[in-house]
């Protein structure tokens, strides 16, 4: 019965389905918990992970464990293994658990038990518990304890206990470390034990005598113990503590080296390039030249190409590195360094056309990060190389499906974008070997080559026009058949072709891309293509594929997406009409579109759901909607200039008013409405911008671009009209477009730049207002225009999701309902908050802090107006605050002097590891009543009822007198 109640709660949301709260979910596991059966009982158990998940709030989770602990004291051991199960799932959420000694007490009790296996479970339970309760006495004493019984699985449940305490309590390892040399030093202890007591090791780095010893301890057992299982168990946890520890790093792969080079047998060698692989990645830093040309020497004498390649392996990751750079650095001693003539460049060389691909794609890649590292040294040979060794790379590839191949094949074509980017000479070679083997190549591999030829395009955008020919050729005759590899080869290469097409698709380019899409996709194919259509700014081709999806869709919600996708297309697609000069066809075009945005913005709510509510795209749509209007306002008044001339009383009435400007007419007040218009606009992208915490970096310059323009009008306004005199042109600085990510930005940048030369040129040249000015305004606002506007991926895809779940306490019944609160008194208000992933936290950028911002307003006020210091009258509060396991809480002391209902507002931000704050949400509110405390009401009504008598007195006095 129990089992049946919970599917309701634990049943995925968002189908209908009522969802229980908190206390009612818990209320429906408790009742499986005390059930007789036990298999109820271990359902119950287990579906507490989900639970916590669900309801990440520390008076939940508190009660819950404690639930738990109690099953854990009574229950039997199936019941307790199912505990510890959970309770390691749930490792992050350990530290909110409030009542830790009652937990630890209950969970504690079992370790009395005459039964081993129970003693076992409990010191499992206890070493997860250990990041709660690293110093607890009797815990370790326990451990230390059962470390001596005479029961394997309560010994092996110690050793993983002391592991955990270990990583956790620098008391607890330091008093653990002699016990654990003595077991492993001494003849009694079984070498199975030994090899599972020495990994404890590893977590010895609280100081730095503590590692010496260590290090001291685990060098006594390499010498004294060389079998193969001892070494590799003693080298690695040597390795894994000084990556610790830092300190004995340099001579950590000096010993691996030394091992490489001398030990004979093939594991031990594995172990040591395996190790060396991981120092490589955690500090390359510490890698001497002497410690690479060691095992350059190692890899030219091996003969095995397992470990050849695993050392190279190693030697690829370092020449991606400094490491690289200290190897090429001129010695004091040694003149010649010649990257040509070392050791490096020539196993390099050697393995370039080596049989094994993995071995081959190591040695390109090395040449690779040598040729773009080492830019202020003569390196055609190696250029060559490195070139001739990719294409070798790429044939073979090219014609294998295996993944081995594949994934060699990945590398390879990341080395030819780095190397196109690094060396741009070398691009035009690179792009040529791509499209010839492009033919000739498997599916698989064609998708991947299509990705690099799309990089490279984007990169150095000249080699677009070059790359179409073959590319459409190709799309002609790609096969028949509807396989998911044949479809991704569809997206693929149209992709390419959007991007080598650069600015408007010919009509035979378009005609090609829709027959074949007519022939052999589906559904979701012509969308991404047309998605993609939409990224590049290729409009007339998007808004046909939506077009042509509209009636393929089963939900409401996604017709209404694909309508306003169309409808968006359509109106960018109006906008390519415009030709300088001509305004009055401008006014018409953007008229045009914004008939069609508007239309589009409709479609988009219809299409928006709770769980979805689409609030980006909202938004950047209803600001290009205002941005097409403000710029449309602004060819008019630019227009008036022509159609409502200045009076002619006009320079009188400006020496009047001493504003010079006056004698424009209204043209002045327009353009200074405008202006602010534009600066506003600016405002809101910027706010746009710092909401889209989630968004990538394409789509956030996108916005930023979007931004720039507006302020690059306000600025032109300002410059041309309203101030030339204090016009400073030195901080828009021309912007090189070489650095730009894509075409797209690389021609708003051209634009910013020519509208900034152009208004420079006539700033102060002419007295404003002329028609050259506003010639100037208007030919800026239709160059931008002309530019295509790009659909960045977050308007399509969201590839990651944070967001914020707020709690507050002390918090009403009803959320109408106030809280009630002495005016003497101070409300504590304890903010806790839950950091909510999706399925790739941290793509893009992490949370590095929670910035919570608490303020407080009078909404309407009771009683009689006392004369209160204005510090009392407002609480404003902000404090920052790091989320630990995704977890955070705070308080704040609120002062509610003024008697009445006060509205408090809860306001987080984030900031992320670069120091950017994020305006992420959410807004939180909460009503506090305000009420006079009884001390103060008793003496003000003392004080009313003495002076009625008075007030009595003096009104009979003055009728007497009357």
């Amino acid at each position: 019965m129990a089992s049946n109640s919970t599917k309701s709660f634990l049943a995925d949301a968002g189908y209908g389905e009522q969802e229980l709260d908190a206390n009612s979910a818990l209320m429906e596991l408790d009742k499986g918990l005390r059930s007789g059966k036990l298999g109820e009982q271990c359902e119950a158990v287990v579906r507490f992970p989900r639970l916590f998940q669900k309801y990440p709030f520390p008076i939940l989770i508190n009660s819950a464990f404690l639930k738990l602990a109690d099953v854990f004291r009574v229950g039997n051991n199936f019941l307790r293994l199912c505990v510890l199960k959970v309770t390691q799932q749930s490792e992050k959420h350990l530290e909110k658990i409030l009542n830790v000694d009652e937990f630890v007490k209950r969970i504690f009790s079992v370790i009395h038990s005459n039964d081993p296996v129970a003693r076992a479970i409990t010191l499992r339970m206890l070493g997860s518990l250990a990041s709660i309760i690293p110093e607890r006495k009797n815990a370790h004493h326990s451990i230390r304890q059962s470390l001596d019984s005479h029961d394997n699985v309560e010994v092996e449940a110690a050793v993983f206990a002391a592991a955990n305490f270990s990583a956790q309590s620098k008391d607890f390892a330091i008093g653990i470390c002699n016990k654990i040399s003595e077991m492993i030093q001494g003849l009694a202890t079984p070498v199975d034990l030994k090899l599972k007591l020495i990994p404890i090791l590893q977590h010895m780095h609280h100081d730095a005598i503590l590692a010496s010893s260590a290090r001291q301890l685990l060098q006594q057992l390499v010498t004294s113990y060389p079998s193969t299982k001892m070494v590799i168990v003693s080298l690695h946890t040597f390795t894994l503590l000084a990556a610790s520890s830092l300190v004995d790093t340099p001579k950590q792969i000096q010993l691996l080296l030394q091992y490489l080079k001398n030990d004979p047998r093939k594991a031990v060698k594995r172990l040591a390039i395996q190790d060396l692989k991981l120092l490589a990645n955690k500090t390359p830093h510490t890698w001497s030249r002497e410690n690479i040309q060691a095992l350059c020497e190692c890899a030219l004498q091996i003969p095995y190409d397992s470990l050849k390649l695993g050392m190279l392996s190693v030697l690829s990751t370092l020449s991606g590195t400094i490491a690289i750079k200290h190897y090429f650095s001129i010695a004091p001693g040694n003149v010649s360094s010649s990257p040509r003539s070392s050791d490096l460049v020539k196993l390099a060389q050697e393995c370039c056309y080596h049989n094994n691909r993995g071995i081959a794609a190591h040695g390109v890649r090395v040449l690779t990060n040598i040729t773009v590292s080492c830019q202020d040294k003569d390196l055609l040979a190696l250029e060559q190389d490195a070139v001739f060794g990719l294409e070798s790379l790429l044939v073979l590839c090219s014609q294998d499906d295996s993944p081995g191949a594949q994934a060699t094949l990945k590398m390879a074509l990341n080395c030819m974008v780095k190397l196109a980017k690094g060396r741009p000479h070398l691009s035009q070679s690179v792009v040529e070997t791509l499209l010839t083997q492009l033919h000739s190549a498997q599916d698989a591999a064609r998708i991947l080559m299509c990705h690099c030829l799309a990089a490279i395009a984007m990169q150095l955008p000249v080699l677009g026009d070059g790359m179409l020919g073959d590319l459409m050729e190709l799309y002609k005759v790609i096969g028949r058949s509807a396989t998911d590899k044949q479809q991704e080869l569809l997206v693929s290469l149209a992709t390419v072709i959007f991007v080598a097409s650069q600015k408007a698709l010919s009509a035979e380019v378009k005609a090609v891309i829709k027959q074949q899409l007519e022939s052999v996709s589906n559904g979701w194919t012509v969308y991404r293509i047309a998605r993609q259509a939409s990224r590049m700014g290729n409009h007339d081709m998007a808004r046909e594929l939506y077009q042509s999806l509209l009636t393929q869709v089963a939900s409401e919600h996604f017709y209404f997406w694909l309508n306003s996708l169309k409808e968006f297309s359509h109106a960018e697609q109006c906008l390519t009409g415009l030709q300088e000069e001509n305004y009055s066809s401008a006014l018409s075009c953007i008229a045009e579109s914004l008939k069609f945005y508007h239309k589009g913005i409709a479609s988009l709510t219809a299409a928006s759901t709770p769980l979805n509510p689409l609030s980006f795209q909202c938004e950047f749509v209803k600001l290009r909607i205002d941005l097409l209007q403000a710029f449309c306002q602004l060819i008019c008044t630019c227009n008036s200039l022509k159609t409502s001339p200045p009076p002619a009383i006009a320079t009188t009435i400006a020496m009047t008013l001493g504003n010079d400007l006056q004698r424009c007419g209204r043209i002045s007040n327009q353009m200074k409405q405008s202006m602010e218009e534009f600066r506003s606009l600016a405002s809101r992208y910027g706010d746009l911008y710092q909401a889209s915490f989630d968004a990538d970096s394409a789509t956030l310059r996108n916005v930023e671009l979007q931004q720039q323009s507006c302020l690059l009008i306000s600025h032109a306004i300002e410059a041309l009209i309203l101030d030339p005199e204090s016009a400073s042109f030195q901080e828009y600085g021309t912007t090189a477009a070489a650095h730009a990510d894509s075409e797209y930005e690389r021609r708003m940048m051209s634009v910013y730049n020519h509208v900034l030369e152009e208004v420079e040129s006539l700033n102060r040249k002419y007295t404003p207002v002329s028609y050259m000015h506003t010639a100037c305004l208007c030919n800026a606002i239709i160059a931008l225009l002309k530019v295509p506007l790009s659909f960045q991926r977050y308007f399509f895809q969201k590839l990651q999701s944070t967001s914020i779940k707020l709690a507050l306490s002390p918090s009403p019944r009803n959320p109408a309902e106030p809280i009630a609160v002495q005016n003497n008194q101070q409300l504590a208000l304890k903010v806790e908050g839950v950091v909510q992933h999706g399925s790739k936290p941290g793509l893009f950028r992490k949370i590095q802090s929670v910035c919570l911002n608490v303020s407080s307003t009078l909404q309407s006020k009771s009683g009689q107006d006392y004369k209160i210091p204005i510090d009392n009258m407002t609480n404003e509060m902000e404090q920052r605050v790091e989320p630990h396991n995704d977890y955070f809480s705070t308080q704040f002391l609120l002062n509610f002097a003024i008697l009445g209902t006060h509205n408090i507002t809860v306001e987080s931000s984030v900031k992320d590891a670069n120091g950017i704050v994020w305006k992420t949400g959410p807004r939180t509110t909460i009503f506090v009543k305000s009420l006079e405390d009884p001390y103060s009401q008793q003496i003000r009504l003392q004080q009313q009822q003495a002076q009625q008598p008075l007030q009595q007195q003096q009104q009979r006095n003055a009728y007497t007198r009357f």
